[in-house]
């Protein structure tokens, strides 16, 4: 569940920036690959949650996936004042926590998931 949330409020936030800004929105990175990748965010986040809400082996990788690079941009992309004001390491604080317990419970969560793969959805009762 923290997961979906999770990656539903990135949708949110990518989606929105774009709304505000267009493809534009994050040129405050000087790395073109980085605005990529945050304007890719738009789709890859509402994919993984998708994925992840229908309980799909994939979605868990891809998060971990999506997860890591995210975490990584963000720091990479904000290195320089960083390095200059490192108070400023508050507003990265959520995202690589949240990077953080996606990546140590993806082996957990994959294994559940692939445990369940198998098995046929129970029967809704009737209305």
């Amino acid at each position: 569940m923290v997961y979906l949330l999770g990656f539903l409020e990135g949708s949110c936030v990518h989606v929105l920036d774009l709304a505000r800004d267009g493809v534009h929105a994050y040129a405050s990175f000087p790395q073109v690959p980085l605005q990529v990748f945050f304007v890719s965010l738009a789709i890859l986040d509402p994919l993984v949650a998708v994925l992840v809400g229908f309980v799909r082996r994939e979605g868990v990788w891809l998060a971990g996936t999506v997860m890591v690079m995210d975490v990584f941009a963000n720091w990479w992309g904000n290195r320089h004042w960083l390095q200059d004001d490192p108070a400023r390491l508050l507003p990265l604080s959520p995202i690589t926590v949240f990077g953080v317990l996606v990546v140590a419970t993806l082996l957990p969560l994959h294994r559940a998931v692939a445990r369940t793969a198998g098995r046929p959805r129970a029967a809704l009762p009737p209305a």
